[in-house]
């Protein structure tokens, strides 16, 4: 059977989005959000890894719930382009090529440092900037226990603040579709990359450069960043052989 191709852009616009908690409330997850946040998570973090199939009442009765919630997780993990629905058959998790990886990280670069520029002409208050340094002391300590699990979660935080501070729906919506897709591979080959002492470096320098709203230097430094995180993990994947994941 052809593999679906991945397209994030495409993707992204039919992501089903929850509907927001009002001001002061303590939302209280539906069964179905519970299912596809589990559901997402497990294979994210490759628990469940490319190629694995089950029905849905063997996820419903791993999950402790009934089949209906698990159905529709089911769906919008379908329109994120992570699983496939098989009528009879439940679902498989798609794998991910290195051609598909390639096309992630292209529009990652594109979207994010899109971003940075948006933010860097804007400004940000001070908390604001205070949290994104916070991610990157985060980062240089996680280096310094060689924690590269702590250092990918400070990572991503980085990463999301800076596309959430952009004030983009549109574009942070389609960078967490693709980035989502993309965190089996970082996860996979955490530990086969050097140690990534430069994307600390190419963090903080974002950061100044939004401080003194140098809009050209934050998207230029985090281009360069991008374009070499996403070649050095195609590398990777094409040096151990790793074809899919």
């Amino acid at each position: 059977m052809q593999e679906r191709q991945v397209d994030c852009v495409t993707q992204a616009n039919q992501v089903i989005r929850a509907d927001k908690a009002g001001a002061g409330d303590t939302p209280k997850l539906s069964q179905s959000e519970r299912a596809y946040q589990d559901l997402k998570r497990r294979i994210l973090d490759n628990e469940m890894p490319a190629g694995f199939q089950a029905l849905e009442q063997e996820l419903a009765e791993l999950l402790g719930m009934s089949r209906t919630p698990v159905r529709e997780a089911l769906i919008r993990l379908a329109d994120e382009g992570i699983v496939e629905i098989r009528p009879r058959h439940g679902m498989r998790i798609l794998p991910i090529s290195v051609a598909d990886m390639r096309e992630i990280y292209e529009i990652l670069t594109g979207l994010e440092s899109t971003a940075a520029e948006v933010v860097a002409t804007r400004g940000l208050s001070g908390e604001k900037l205070a949290t994104l340094r916070t991610a990157v002391s985060d980062m240089d300590v996680a280096l310094s226990k060689d924690d590269l699990k702590g250092w990918a979660s400070a990572d991503e935080r980085f990463h999301n603040l800076l596309v959430e501070y952009s004030g983009n729906e549109r574009l942070r919506t389609w960078v967490n579709t693709c980035r989502d897709q993309a965190h089996r591979a970082r996860m996979a080959t955490l530990r086969l990359r050097p140690k990534p002492v430069d994307s600390n470096e190419d963090h903080a320098a974002v950061v100044e450069a939004i401080e003194r709203g140098d809009a050209e230097a934050a998207r230029r430094i985090h281009h360069r960043h991008r374009v070499r995180a996403g070649a050095m993990l195609v590398e990777i994947l094409e040096l151990h052989g790793i074809t899919q994941l």
